[in-house]
């Protein structure tokens, strides 16, 4: 089995990588996306997985072990493996906004429209949600951004739940920072 934390981009899927490996999972991470001020505890990233869709050879090195992989690149995931997705679900306007303060602290241009974008992410949304449910190697799970900043030990109890693996439960509630939690709505 394959752990998998996903989510769009912005919406807190290093917080749920942060929890699981604070809890004793190992995860498959090669730390070449260094923390920052918009992920000051670090991505827990592995670069290959933004070539998934072309390449897809290294999968099986992630077996037992959890990785990031962000919901648009779900469905390139080989069938040949059994995952156990945790899928992070964050208020839109959150993560326009988060993503938005990211590209101005980077000295980028903003942006498409945010409600050019919030449609499009919806629409993602929409037609993923549908597609993880229609996967027979695929089971998930979601969680709510603002819901695990909120009650850590419920979510940290879910997501070992969920897993059917041991983890530190307490160690993941300790690895959840409220103050990191900055782009509100």
């Amino acid at each position: 089995m394959i752990t998998v934390v996903s989510g769009l981009p912005r919406s807190g899927t290093s917080l749920l990588m942060q929890m699981v490996q604070a809890g004793g999972h190992p995860i498959l991470s090669d730390e070449k996306r260094v923390a920052d001020a918009d992920n000051p505890r670090g991505y827990f990233e592995l670069e290959k997985v933004r070539a998934l869709e072309r390449d897809a050879s290294w999968i099986a090195a992630a077996e037992g072990k959890a990785i990031k992989v962000v919901s648009p690149l779900l469905r390139s995931l080989p069938a040949d493996h059994e995952y156990r997705v945790i899928f992070m679900r964050r208020e839109l306007d959150e993560v326009l906004a988060s993503q938005e303060r990211m590209l101005e602290r980077r000295g980028q241009p903003a942006g498409p429209d945010r409600a050019l974008m919030r449609s499009h992410f919806e629409r993602h949304l929409e037609t993923v949600t549908a597609w993880l449910a229609s996967q027979k190697y695929i089971r998930v799970t979601y969680c709510d951004h603002a819901a695990v900043l909120r009650d850590p030990q419920t979510a940290a109890t879910a997501i070992v739940d969920f897993l059917e693996v041991p983890l530190n439960i307490g160690e993941m509630v300790a690895a959840v920072d409220p103050a990191l939690y900055r782009q509100r709505m």
